[in-house]
């Protein structure tokens, strides 16, 4: 057994005259939190179903845990959780009942009492599932995903639809399954999820991987220059170095080359003139500003002119 866990090298999908995927390049590790990022018909889904083993692909080189999922699916399914987006589990069993059921799918499960302790759903053991609230209905999810002890886990957008307090539930599950050493793959619109969950995070756009790195150096975010903003009294204009004159709000903001040296040039200023700097903040681009502006590249590339758009956009 290598130390990658899944290996991608020039995967492409069509569906029609539609390029779902234009020659992907991916390589995850074991053990590893790996976040696939992309708007609708970015290609994450189809993407997805072809490591699962669901979809074909047209070209390329895929191995999963070794496996090629084209054509070894049946021996790779034993090692791998999946947790869709929904799931059509019996409303009125138990979570030890649900877990208990599906766990008899495979040769070699995980304990019962294991796998609830493990997504944290210990108190609620003997509670049916109807009354599960949707963050522990999510856990029970992800306790079934867990039930044949796979290797890897696929979670596909875990939190959709969730309110802030189940959306941290789901989050502490996920933080488990890195404790025990599963890889997992987890595809999200949630730029704070992937901040939070991932050890990497790829951005996919127009079928194509358009950067890869950690979330905190993604596109060089780390370095990027910062920026200065805070905001001034009515009437009141700072001196040309430390930026425009202010916007309507009072704001003013600026990117200087040296930070401590702007910064002690504008307190100084502002004891010296007695004026308030509310709001103060040094701003480096988030993970959403990096993931925005490389998909909106991503996209102005394909629908420039001399490239022909897709047709149509075709599920995934």
């Amino acid at each position: 057994m290598t130390d990658i866990a899944v290996e991608v090298r020039g995967l492409t999908k069509s569906y029609g005259n539609v390029n779902a995927l234009a020659g992907i390049d991916l390589q995850i590790g074991h053990g590893e939190v790996f976040a696939l990022l992309g708007p609708n018909g970015a290609g994450k889904t189809t993407t997805v179903e072809i490591l699962e083993g669901y979809r074909h692909r047209d070209g390329g080189e895929v191995a999963v845990l070794g496996l090629d999922p084209g054509r070894q699916r049946a021996r790779l399914k034993k090692h791998i959780g999946i947790v869709l987006q929904s799931t059509g589990v019996d409303r009125f069993l138990t979570v030890a009942e649900t877990i208990a059921m599906y766990s008899g799918y495979y040769p070699r499960p995980r304990p019962v009492d294991e796998v609830i302790e493990v997504v944290g759903l210990t108190e609620k053991r003997n509670s049916r599932v109807v009354k599960l609230s949707g963050g522990q209905q999510r856990r029970l999810d992800v306790a079934i995903a867990l039930c044949g002890d796979p290797q890897l886990l696929f979670l596909d957008e875990p939190t959709t639809g969730f309110d802030p307090s189940a959306r941290h539930e789901a989050w502490d599950v996920v933080r488990n399954l890195a404790t025990l050493g599963k890889t997992v793959l987890l595809t999200t619109h949630y730029m704070d999820e992937a901040q939070h969950l991932a050890d990497r995070v790829a951005v996919i756009a127009a079928g194509r991987i358009v950067a890869e790195g950690t979330p905190a150096t993604l596109a060089g975010r780390d370095t990027a220059r910062a920026r200065v903003r805070y905001r001034l009294p009515g009437g009141v204009v700072p001196p040309a170095d430390l930026g425009e004159p202010p916007d309507p709000d009072g704001f003013v903001e600026f990117a200087p080359e040296d930070l401590a040296r702007a910064l002690h040039s504008l307190t100084g200023w502002a004891i010296e003139h007695a004026i308030a700097l509310d709001e103060l903040q040094i701003l480096r681009p988030s993970l959403e500003d990096v993931y925005l502006e490389l998909t909106g590249a991503a996209t102005e590339a394909v629908t420039a002119p001399g490239v022909r758009p897709p047709a149509a956009r075709s599920p995934q």
